[in-house]
């Protein structure tokens, strides 16, 4: 199966208000021959205010959010023609799975486009910092890395290529970004090819129940506190394996004794398992986690103290008692709802919305008639659709496009809403124009102590292009 490693620069580290403004995408075969590039940037649309620690990171100047040859509908247009293209593929980035994927699909779902495009349709995805930390886990010796502070080794890509005579040196440029993860990778591949391989299998939720469902027992790999770990799970039995609300996989940490829990009340159950360290672990079906074979976790700590034979029949235990499973799936639901029942859905803007209330499949078609109308059938098309999200989003890129063929009273409300958006002083969930003065004043003191006056005519450059947004929409 064909791979799209591929990577995104953006005006902002939140993604349900952030922009993306550059994509770089590399496609290759299963034996990392690459076959076809995408390298794109588009202008920041209209009202659109970035964040300067954003902009400092990826070198976005003002000639590059104002002079790009695409506008954002028009790169998110090429970037969905061109994945389609190479579809199906197993799409994968470096830490992708909990931004880049994230502000893809919203901006797609805010684009009036099918959001998950990069996990449907045949398509998988995997994340390169997945990949590399289960590597670490199995070998730490494969690969030389920077030490923290604390002792860990540092994952970052940058530094992880640097380390290991990769040239970095473009780092935070989309495709350049895109490219040191495939070499990273590369090296994955070539030298540690059981984990790579372990990697491929996992890439859809589908994947990840099976890989469940036919093993007692097998390794998983995971990250906390700036380390990698293996831990050695058994499934819970067929019936129960998944959460009843998140449908993730659950598994039993053979670290403990089954024994100790098999009897306990519901109330009881449910305390043990909001304790740390947990004897349930989840594996985030959905998320991309690499599987390996039970043989890793017999050699790692505290596993590698207890018996095989003892650890197996504790496997054993756990795939073999459906009442226990069921009780840790009715405890598992009620844990979830009680904390749907504190959460509060009142608050949650229509860019916010995408998970909480899904768009309806009969409204599809229409979207896809939509992008391939003109303008102005554009405008009239929103008339068709029921989901009131999808129409305030239309109107929005239609004012970023053509905004000649709106009504007089359709342009100002679009102004005010942006104006009272952008104008707040209030701490808001997006960015505004007073959260931008005050991160860039504080980057401009940074800059000013260390003598940087490069960086600082950078950030005045971008100060003025905020205050021209900002006295654009105080007359609106």
């Amino acid at each position: 199966m064909n791979i799209v490693i591929w990577d995104i620069e953006t005006d902002s580290s939140n993604t349900f208000y952030g922009t993306i403004i550059e994509i770089g995408a590399i496609l290759m075969n299963d034996n990392f021959q690459e076959l076809d590039k995408l390298n794109i940037r588009c202008r920041l649309p209209e009202g659109v205010i970035p964040q300067a620690g954003a902009l400092l990171v990826n070198q976005s100047n003002v000639s590059m959010l104002t002079q790009a040859n695409y506008s954002h509908y028009q790169m998110l247009q090429e970037v969905e023609t061109t994945f389609k293209k190479w579809s199906p593929a197993v799409f994968m980035g470096y830490a992708n799975i909990n931004f880049d994927d994230e502000m893809l699909r919203k901006e797609f779902f805010k684009g009036l486009r099918q959001p998950y495009l990069t996990n449907t349709n045949g398509n998988k995805r995997q994340d390169g910092l997945n990949i590399v930390r289960a590597a670490f886990a199995v070998n730490k010796q494969l690969m030389k890395t920077e030490i923290n502070d604390k002792g860990n080794a540092i994952m970052k890509l940058e530094s992880l290529a640097r380390m290991n005579g990769i040239e970095s040196s473009g780092a935070h440029n989309a495709l350049f970004d895109a490219n040191l993860t495939k070499l990273v990778l590369e090296k994955i591949y070539k030298d540690q090819n059981v984990t790579w391989r372990s990697a491929m299998l996992t890439g859809s939720r589908e994947e990840v129940e099976n890989f469940a469902r036919n093993e007692t027992l097998f390794s998983t790999s995971e990250y906390f506190y700036g380390k990698s770990k293996i831990y050695l799970v058994a499934p819970l039995h067929p019936e129960y394996m998944l959460h009843p609300l998140y449908k993730w996989v659950q598994a039993y940490d053979l670290r403990f004794d089954p024994n100790a829990h098999i009897n306990l009340s519901l109330e009881d159950l449910k305390n043990e398992m909001k304790k740390s360290p947990k004897f349930l672990r989840t594996i985030r079906s959905n998320k991309a986690p690499v599987l390996l074979h039970s043989d890793y976790g017999f050699k790692e700590d505290p596993y590698s103290a207890i018996s095989k034979d003892v650890l197996m029949n504790r496997a054993k235990i756990i795939r073999e008692n459906k009442d226990f499973c069921s009780r840790i799936s009715l405890a598992l639901s009620e844990i979830a709802q009680e904390k749907r029942d504190t959460g509060s859905q009142l608050d949650i803007t229509p860019e916010e919305s995408i998970y909480s209330k899904f768009v309806d499949n009969k409204e599809t078609p229409k979207m896809e008639k939509w992008h391939q109308s003109s303008w102005e059938d554009k405008l009239k098309l929103l008339d068709k659709f029921e989901d009131e999200r999808l129409i305030e989003f239309g109107k929005k890129i239609i004012y970023q496009e053509a905004p000649e063929v709106l009504s007089e009273n359709v342009l100002k409300d679009i102004k005010r809403g942006i104006a009272t958006r952008i104008l707040s002083t209030n701490k808001e969930k997006w960015t505004t124009c007073s959260d931008f003065y005050t991160e860039c004043d504080h980057f401009r003191n940074k800059f000013e102590s260390e003598g940087n006056t490069k960086k600082i005519e950078f950030l005045n450059e971008i100060n003025q292009y905020v205050e021209n947004i900002e006295k654009k929409y105080e007359a609106a």
